[in-house]
């Protein structure tokens, strides 16, 4: 071992990885005079106290308060951030000693041989051993890694001190015994030695840095300026703080820019998660609104008041529905977009709160589209039944006031009792009339049952003045069943007379036989010419004019019939006057007179003309809702291939490998800038559907699609050419952010198009698992499954080309971590596990150190001080990894 000589300064260098002794003669006098051990003193004191403060203790005599060990033992621990063993707290030599070793020894186990330093000098207070060991100490952890261009750690330490005094006058650094001190705090410092007063720019500029950059005074001014040859240790040592200094700013500046980065992206992503949400919550709102409308089916009581909710609704499907159509498929791009920019930053897939999921809105909108189906045929139902109804409710009126009519004062001529006084002719008479009242009143049979029929049907269709349809009918039938019952009274009574009775004169019973029937059948063709009649097609109007033609056909023979009947009422008259006869002329057995019967017969040739006009015009009319169903079958045959042929078109534009995605991107939009064009003939069809609704047209044999077809086709068109935009956006911006070539796209696709055996853009697990195999993967079931996570985290059997692509780029990515985040902020806290609001207001821009503030929680693990912050904690939870 080598010995300690007298008259000796023993310098420690780093020198082939191990520290050895090197002797250097120094000058008889400096030996002979102490100002180096005081500058030493004072500078290894300041230096030792920089590191033990963040303990929260000091030395104050530097070879006393290292005797026992303790100090040293944790200014070791501090310095290395490494635990020593366990101090001996005994207050005996062999326990200081035992310290003093133990400290040794960690020296030792760093690469550094100690020669002739022993614990029992330390313990006994040797200036010049317990200088020397505080100087290998902080050779070894403060000198030892400073390394410029490959130069040992003094010259590297010196060459760094040349550099960044290079550009200023009158420094000039050859050595650390007589150059100045320089030093800078970013552009604030730019002091150096000049001649005028050297010792004042010295203290000014220790000043500076114990302010500014943390580093305490460790010289005084006159020892550096009054000292031929200052201590080059102590200039070393103080030289080397403002060396870490700096290398600690320049680490906390590129930290920052790293958080402030990060912060930006998560900033970001939060506005548009929060501009998501309100969006979903809006477009939810409008739905939970517009379904109990749709689903509302309470009939109205006349057709003006259900056409009105027949306009409400096309203004709904005009008006309302589109932007709403516009705005779903926006906020679907929007969320996949925001997906896209989570997962290329390496961040956690953004969930939307409860029930705001796409597949939360899409389901809402299907059922909106279901209700609004179901409301447009309850709408267009419950006008044919209204129109039925009113058709039903008027013949019901007409025929109840016919019979009304004849059925009046009926039952007080049959509760007459005229016959008790009559002679034989007028009883006779009065039993022919009694005849032809029950002939009349069996013809009158059907119509009563027609009315009680149709009062039936009007309760079935739940018309709204059923109650008064009943009563009416009720009425009518009940006053049928007296007529009958007081016929077959009377009729008794007439035959109990009859034999009482003489002849009746034939003739006038010929005629009321006769005058009867035909009255009613002419009753019976008045009704029918002035019946209301319904016609949806131009052959139900046909067959109403071919029937109408047929009865006209009748008329020659009911005129002979009347004629007929006339000459019986003429022979009556004829015979009265040939007889002299002293009755009246009038027919006692029949209650129609020949005035009756000329005056109903001119009734229906007034009416035959007329219904002649009325079925013409409904036979125009029909004519024009014909021309209407084809006008509307020839555009909508048209329509709907066209948008099955667009669709198709985006299709094969979506899985096609050959030429860049910007490409592809133009002719989607320039297929979307057509579609939007041909905007225009969906509208005309609109306009002619309308026309065939208020003409009341409901059905069209000439084309297979109806306004609902061509609607949902139409909507599904425009969906899919911004979805299909949206893929591509997003292959473009995966493209980008993962720095993937054009012909990687194209292989990418066309390995994809290949084991895409249904051509559907999806691929199955098998096929997923074929695609891996022909690219080189060696797949296990566990690998299969664990990638089978990432690809189809939904677990819905099937891959999609943007899943495939994240795949398969996924490994490279150059993206951030939360371990990058946390090492970071543990650069800007000083190595603490916590961090202030000063220190991150201090390095950090306002607005983003205020994210910070407000975001992170309060730090409580060891060492914890009023208002420090959990940095870890908060940069996991943006990755994340935890839950704040």
């Amino acid at each position: 071992m080598n010995q300690v000589e007298p008259g000796v300064q023993y310098n420690y260098v780093y020198e082939d990885d191990e520290y050895m002794i090197q002797e250097e003669e120094w000058d008889r006098d400096l030996l002979l005079d102490p100002a180096w051990e005081k500058q030493q003193r004072k500078t290894f004191t300041a230096w030792c106290n920089s590191h033990l403060r963040k303990a929260g203790t000091q030395i104050e005599n530097i070879e006393e308060d290292f005797r026992n060990g303790l100090k040293l033992m944790l200014l070791l621990e501090v310095i290395s951030g490494e635990r020593l063993p366990k101090p001996d707290r005994g207050k005996m030599r062999f326990h200081k000693i035992a310290n003093v070793n133990k400290a040794l020894d960690y020296i030792a186990s760093k690469g550094v041989k100690l020669v002739s330093i022993g614990a029992e000098e330390i313990v006994d207070g040797n200036v010049k051993m317990t200088l020397g060991m505080i100087w290998t100490i902080i050779l070894r952890f403060a000198i030892q890694d400073i390394s410029v261009e490959e130069t040992s750690a003094k010259e590297g330490l010196l060459l760094w001190c040349q550099r960044k005094t290079a550009p200023y006058r009158n420094v000039n650094i050859q050595n650390f015994h007589t150059s100045p001190i320089q030093n800078y705090f970013k552009k604030l410092v730019l002091l150096f030695l000049m001649q005028d007063d050297p010792i004042g720019n010295i203290n000014l500029a220790m000043e500076i840095a114990e302010k500014h950059l943390d580093i305490p005074k460790m010289l005084d001014a006159e020892d550096i300026v009054n000292t031929p040859k200052p201590d080059e240790r102590a200039i070393m040592t103080y030289v080397s703080c403002f060396y870490h200094a700096f290398a600690g700013a320049e680490q906390a500046e590129t930290a920052a820019n790293r958080i402030c980065k990060v912060l930006a992206v998560n900033q970001e992503n939060e506005r548009l998660m929060e501009e998501y949400e309100r969006l979903a919550s809006e477009l939810l709102e409008w739905i939970r609104r517009t379904i109990p409308w749709l689903e509302n089916r309470t009939p109205e009581k006349t057709m003006q008041a259900m056409q009105k909710k027949l306009e409400d609704f096309r203004d709904y499907r005009r008006k309302h529905k589109p932007p709403k159509v516009q705005e779903k498929c926006q906020l679907e791009i929007n969320f996949n977009t925001l997906q896209t920019k989570l997962r290329i930053s390496n961040r956690p897939a953004f969930m939307p709160s409860e029930g705001k999921m796409v597949s939360d809105i899409a389901g809402a909108w299907q059922r909106l589209e279901q209700a609004e189906k179901g409301y447009e045929e309850w709408l267009l139902n419950e006008i044919r039944r209204l129109e039925r109804v009113e058709h039903l409710a008027e013949k019901f009126r007409q025929k109840a006031s016919t019979h009304e009519t004849w059925a009046y004062g009926k039952e007080q001529i049959l509760l007459q009792k005229d016959y008790e006084s009559a002679s034989l002719t007028e009883v006779r008479a009065l039993l022919r009339k009694h005849e032809a009242f029950e002939s009349d009143l069996a013809a009158h049979q059907d119509r009563v049952e027609q009315i009680a029929a149709i009062a039936q049907e009007l309760n079935e269709l739940d018309y709204h003045d059923a109650v008064n349809v009943n009563d009416r009918c009720q009425k009518i039938c009940d006053q049928w069943d007296r007529l009958g019952t007081l016929t077959q009274k009377r009729r008794e009574a007439l035959e109990r007379t009859e034999k009482l009775l003489e002849t009746i004169d034939q003739l006038h019973l010929e005629f009321a036989k006769r005058a009867a029937p035909f009255n009613n059948w002419m009753e019976g063709a008045m009704e029918d010419l002035q019946d209301m009649f319904i016609v949806h097609s131009i052959e139900e109007i046909q067959s109403l004019i071919t029937a109408h033609e047929q009865f006209k056909a009748t008329l020659p023979e009911a005129d002979g019939e009347r004629q007929s009947i006339l000459a019986i009422q003429n022979e009556v008259e004829k015979v009265i006057q040939s007889y002299n006869i002293r009755i009246s002329s009038s027919n006692p057995y029949s209650t129609v007179t020949v005035d009756d019967i000329r005056a109903k017969w001119d009734k229906v040739k007034q009416l035959v003309p007329i219904r002649d006009q009325s079925l013409q015009e409904e036979l125009a009319r029909q004519h024009a809702n014909e021309r209407l169903r084809r006008q509307f079958a020839a555009q909508a045959n048209a329509i709907g291939p066209w948008i099955q042929n667009k669709m198709e078109e985006i299709a094969r534009s979506s899985i096609q490998i050959t030429g860049a995605l910007e490409d592809q991107m133009n002719q989607l939009k320039q297929y979307e800038h057509n579609i939007i064009n041909y905007k225009n003939n969906i509208d005309k069809l609109e306009g002619d559907h309308q026309l065939i609704q208020e003409a009341l047209v409901f059905d069209n044999k000439h084309t297979n699609y109806t306004m609902e077809h061509i609607r949902v086709g139409w909507e599904l068109l425009l969906t899919t050419i911004a979805r299909t935009i949206n893929e591509v956006e997003t292959q473009i911006l995966t493209r980008d952010a993962k720095g993937i070539t054009q012909e990687q796209m194209n292989e990418f696709r066309a390995s994809f198009n290949h084991f895409d055996r249904r051509k559907n853009g999806l691929m199955d697990h098998e096929d997923f698992r074929a695609c891996l195999i022909s690219m080189g993967y060696d797949l296990g079931e566990a690998e299969f499954a664990r990638i089978m996570t990432l690809v189809d985290p939904n677990g819905q059997g099937t891959v999609t080309f943007q899943s495939f692509i994240d795949f398969m780029t996924r490994e490279t990515a150059d993206t951030d971590t939360a371990e990058q985040v946390i090492a970071s902020f543990r650069i800007l806290a000083s190595d603490k596990p916590y961090i202030l609001a000063e220190e991150l207001r201090r390095e950090l821009p306002p607005d983003q150190a205020q994210y910070c503030i407000k975001r992170m929680p309060a730090y409580s693990g060891p060492g914890s001080v009023p208002g420090a912050l959990d940095y870890t904690a908060f940069s996991s939870a943006l990755y994340g990894e935890s839950d704040l």
